[in-house]
């Protein structure tokens, strides 16, 4: 699995944190860790929670990441923004319950996360504890087991309701403010991760004309 690290402008200085934390659970998982940024408060890429949302459902939706890990100083911005987008089911992740429960009844692919908010002492171990009860287990699984048939049922009425409220990416992209988009995709390593995994030659035309 791709997994894609996007991280807000007010906890850039924390990114070494949560990338290495990340990437202590997904590797050895087998998982690959793309990291978005940013990467220190001094970039020259700056990245609000709303363009973290915007960011996230470009990589979901062109499939150059099947599963966002983004957050801000709340979580919720970031949630909130990753949830405006088509495609994007993203969860506000607080602790390692939050993250199994998550898995296992949404079944999502993203997570907002709080970095400013009740991060202490040993927040390091809670990241890695959350990571690890998302990317351990089978997705969708179902808690309680006997509750796994309807609550596929329901992620897929979720899916549809979804699809039917927003537009397709495409649209979005087109139709978004174009500094805000420019502003998103401005990363140091965004041209190098997403053309070598963006699955969607349609998005990635587009986005090569926003940035020529």
């Amino acid at each position: 699995m791709k997994i894609a690290l996007i991280i807000e402008n007010s906890q850039a200085a924390k990114s070494d944190i949560v990338h290495d934390a990340l990437k202590a659970v997904a590797e050895p998982l087998g998982h690959e860790v793309f990291h978005y940024g940013m990467y220190s408060p001094e970039d020259k890429a700056s990245l609000t929670y709303v363009m973290n949302g915007l960011l996230a459902g470009l990589l979901i939706n062109s499939k150059a990441a099947d599963f966002v890990v983004t957050g801000c100083g709340t979580g919720m911005g970031s949630n909130l923004a990753a949830n405006s987008m088509p495609g994007v089911f993203c969860g506000l992740i607080i602790d390692p319950t939050d993250a199994f429960l998550f898995g296992q009844i949404n079944a999502g692919n993203a997570i907002s996360m709080p970095y400013a908010k009740g991060f202490g002492w040993a927040a390091e171990l809670n990241l890695q504890d959350c990571y690890r009860k998302i990317f351990e287990f089978e997705a969708g699984a179902g808690y309680p087991k006997e509750r796994a048939e309807i609550m596929a049922k329901n992620r897929g009425i979720l899916t549809d309701l979804k699809a039917a409220s927003c537009h397709d990416m495409l649209t979005v992209l087109k139709t978004v403010d174009q500094d805000l988009l420019k502003a998103a995709i401005a990363g140091e390593k965004f041209q190098e991760y997403f053309f070598a995994n963006c699955q969607d030659e349609a998005i990635a035309d587009y986005i090569r004309g926003v940035l020529a």
